[in-house]
């Protein structure tokens, strides 16, 4: 079996909100600052983190999600970006110990050390007493060390250092900063391309890491092919034109996904409703998600893109719009000021936005070609005359989650899709 060896680590926390992206942004920038090839990848279904780290570390940022790809597929990612990276940076998702599976279980089935993140703001010598439970909990992971966020300065980091164990090493502090914070929004952090002084942010926090002993090259770890699998020969999409959505209001996209497409023989075409009044010449067209709430006047406004659509679905032509995708293509839209404004009418109904999350979770969608895992994640609710054609299923209940409609071959629904886990499913989707 093939082998390669990477430096490595897993930036993790106790929990969501410990600074887990500002540090692997921090990390990725300091090292491609210095000549060195950085690959990230993103535990778990989430689109936003990764947009910052592709700018901190200038590679486009993978997933690594055992439910969602399954582990051939992220021994493969990790395989391959051990052949071309001098390190590897992994960020977690939510706590270390939290989902099934974990980040944890990911990072002890791979055996990527873990960099434990703390929020040390309230605490000083219980900093400890946290590190040490994530280190033992599950004694099987390898436990590179702890870091304290958001110190209020070097007396602070001292009491934090002090309640370490014996044994365990003490990363350092990285002091509050507003001037470094990475803003967000309802479904996290702000895009990479709305923050104008991002890259400011990413140096400066490349910066404070200049005197901790974090700035050391973590350990090599060595990495396996995944076992061989045979090839499709065929590319069932080979010749067709694929039209996605990509700008601003639509920016939801994972890049295995788009790999995938590719591989499967399709040509890729993206464009923008923002600021295109016509559709460039494709088969099918892919709307994934993104803030079609935070754009309602240009969105409502491009009756022309709104005719486009109207034209594409009701030749009868391929269309998956996922989660924001599928909210453009409704009759109106409620912003969470209680704005409302005509989009393109593709569908009936209505979509408002609420305060609260009112959608989180990996799901199974049961596709004529096969059954499709993703997620779902969103703060509205879609009020419409259509009857769902079919459902969603939770991946920890089984129960009916996400509604799918269609129209004539449009697929609309919540739920975000992941693409290598059924690639069957996906060709089909899309081919005319």
């Amino acid at each position: 079996m093939a082998r390669r060896r990477c430096p490595a680590l897993f930036i993790s926390a106790p929990a969501s909100g410990q600074g887990k992206t500002t540090v692997t942004a921090a990390l990725s920038r300091y090292h491609a600052a210095r000549g060195r090839a950085v690959q990230v990848f993103k535990t778990g279904p989430d689109f936003l983190d990764p947009m910052i780290l592709e700018r901190a570390s200038g590679r486009p940022v993978y997933q690594l999600d055992l439910w969602m790809g399954g582990e051939a597929h992220c021994r493969k990612l990790l395989y391959e970006a051990a052949g071309s990276a001098d390190l590897i940076l992994v960020e977690g998702v939510m706590g270390l110990y939290d989902g099934t599976p974990s980040s944890a279980d990911l990072a002890r089935l791979f055996g990527i050390p873990i960099l434990a993140v703390i929020d040390a703001e309230a605490m000083a010598q219980t900093f400890g007493a946290i590190a040490y439970g994530l280190a033992h909990y599950m004694p099987s992971v390898a436990f590179h060390g702890a870091l304290a966020n958001r110190v209020a300065g070097p007396g602070h980091t001292q009491l934090a250092k002090q309640g370490m164990p014996a044994g365990m090493r003490f990363m350092g502090g990285i002091p509050r900063d507003g001037a470094c914070e990475l803003p967000d929004r309802h479904l996290g952090l702000v895009q990479a391309q709305e923050v104008a002084d991002l890259d400011q942010r990413l140096s400066a926090l490349a910066s404070a890491l200049e005197s901790l002993d974090l700035i050391d090259m973590p350990p090599a770890i060595e990495l396996s092919a995944p076992d061989a699998v045979a090839e499709e020969r065929k590319r069932p999409l080979a010749g067709v034109r694929i039209g996605i959505a990509r700008d601003r209001a639509f920016s939801f996209l994972y890049p295995a996904n788009l790999d995938l497409l590719r591989a499967l023989g399709a040509d890729l075409v993206f464009f923008s409703p923002l600021a295109q009044t016509q559709l460039p010449p494709v088969d099918s067209l892919y709307l994934p998600g993104g803030y079609p709430e935070l754009h309602l006047e240009r969105l409502s406004e491009n009756r022309e893109m709104a005719a486009a659509l109207e034209w594409h679905v009701s030749s009868g032509k391929p269309a998956y719009a996922e989660c924001g995708g599928m909210l453009y293509l409704l009759q109106s839209l409620t912003d969470h000021q209680g704005r409302r404004a005509p989009l393109a009418g593709i569908l009936p109904g209505h979509g408002v936005m609420h305060a609260r999350l009112q959608g989180i979770g990996y799901h199974t969608a049961p596709l004529p070609g096969g059954d499709l895992r993703g997620h779902t994640f969103h703060y509205s609710t879609v009020e419409t005359s259509l009857v769902p054609a079919m459902h969603t299923e939770r991946a920890q209940s089984g129960a009916a989650g996400e509604a799918i409609y269609l129209r004539e071959r449009l697929v609309a629904t919540y739920f975000h899709g992941y693409f290598p886990s059924s690639p069957r499913a996906v060709a089909r989707l899309f081919k005319p």
